[in-house]
C-alpha cells in the first residue's frame, strides 16, 4: 500500500494541505476494461467535489 496518496485537485473534498489525500480508501476505474495502458484511461472515483467551493 502506498504510505500517501498525493492529489493537486484542491476542489476535492478531500484534498489536504500539502497535495494530500484525505480520503479512508482510494477507488480507481479503468476505461478499457481491467486493464488500462497510461493514465489517460484511468478515473478517480473517490473525487467529490468540496462543498466549501
Amino acid at each position: 500500500m502506498a504510505k500517501d496518496v498525493l492529489c493537486e485537485v484542491k476542489n476535492c473534498h478531500f484534498w489536504a494541505q500539502g497535495n494530500k489525500c484525505s480520503a479512508d480508501s482510494i477507488y480507481v476505474v479503468s476505461h478499457a476494461g481491467s486493464n488500462a495502458s497510461s493514465s489517460h484511461e484511468t478515473d478517480c472515483k473517490t473525487f467529490k467535489p468540496n462543498s466549501a467551493e
